[in-house]
């Protein structure tokens, strides 16, 4: 059945400002923009523009912006039938104050993405049961997503986990996730391993594998990724880049992480795949708009070799 996300999504709602104002104050901003975004929106749309198979599942409101996300999805060929709205709860919404030297604010009002609950697993565990891969986050109940991963896990379906945003996760989680993509600082929360060097992601790596997950993928930012299974470590580079907004670039890369399995590519051949598609992603603005399409990214890579 292919991909199946259960996962966020948040209409950014994004200022650009010289400064931020202090409190009481009232400055003229220079810009406003909206981009539809959330963690699970983004890698759904990054796997489907990819060439997956993308199924997604969650809740917005019923209001505008829950009108605009489903429609959102839907236009990348995303199967959003088993989306559920919320009559109580508003679509989530990031609001965010870019400033001009680079720094932001964010406030971010989660809404109807955290009345998911397992209870409303129960609708969809014939499609869980049938995926050839699931996606989850960590902007939704917690609890659901501990329910998810372990019916999963039970009916051998493999699951990537992207613990984002960074929290402890319980050992009973970990152990039934096939594919973990922590950043350095993820990483440092689950493991309680300061990221700093090579050998300290291998480390956090080996702490990860002994809590019982399969495949730690581990991101370095520019440096690119870390692998590490049962066959040891192994560094994959990056793609040197300038970027011009980071958001999504984690998401693009599970997106592709995704596609990539699905397919059957050697786990290094994918990564490096996933770390150009991360690339070209913060090459652009926005979360969904800056995600690349297949054809981009084979471009990309040949361009850079």
């Amino acid at each position: 059945m292919g991909i199946l996300v259960i996962g966020s999504f948040m209409m950014d709602l994004v200022v650009r400002t010289p400064r931020a104002p202090q409190n009481g104050e009232t400055i003229i901003g220079t810009s406003f923009s909206q981009f539809p975004g959330g963690k699970g929106a983004n890698q759904a749309v990054a796997a489907a523009r990819l060439g997956g198979d993308v199924t997604m599942v969650g809740k917005v409101g019923n209001d505008p912006f829950g009108d605009e996300a489903l429609a959102t999805i839907a236009n990348e060929n995303i199967n959003i039938d088993y989306f559920l709205r919320d009559d109580k709860l508003s679509t989530g919404v990031g609001s965010v104050t870019l400033e001009a030297d680079g720094n932001n604010r964010i406030i971010v009002v989660p809404g109807a993405n955290m009345n998911y609950l397992s209870s409303d697993l129960e609708g969809i565990k014939d499609i869980i049961k049938k995926s050839d891969l699931l996606i989850v986050q960590l902007e939704m109940d917690l609890k659901m997503t501990e329910d998810a991963v372990a019916y999963a896990a039970a009916n051998n379906v493999p699951v990537i986990l992207n613990p984002a945003p960074a929290q402890e996760l319980s050992d009973e989680l970990l152990a039934n996730v096939t594919y973990l993509t922590p950043n350095e600082t993820e990483a440092e929360i689950l493991t309680g391993i300061k990221v700093e060097t090579d050998d300290d992601a291998v480390r956090a790596g080996k702490a990860l594998l002994n809590k019982g997950v399969k495949n730690v993928v581990m991101t370095l930012a520019e440096k690119g990724c870390l692998v590490m299974n049962d066959n040891g470590p192994i560094f994959v580079p990056g793609f040197p880049v300038s970027p011009v907004d980071t958001v999504a670039a984690g998401d693009s890369f599970n997106g592709a992480l995704a596609v990539g399995i699905v397919n059957g590519k050697p786990l290094e051949e994918n990564v490096r795949y996933a770390n150009a598609v991360g690339a070209l992603t913060v090459s652009k603005e926005g979360a969904i708009p800056s995600l690349p399409y297949a054809e981009d990214v084979e471009k990309f890579m040949k361009e850079y070799k």
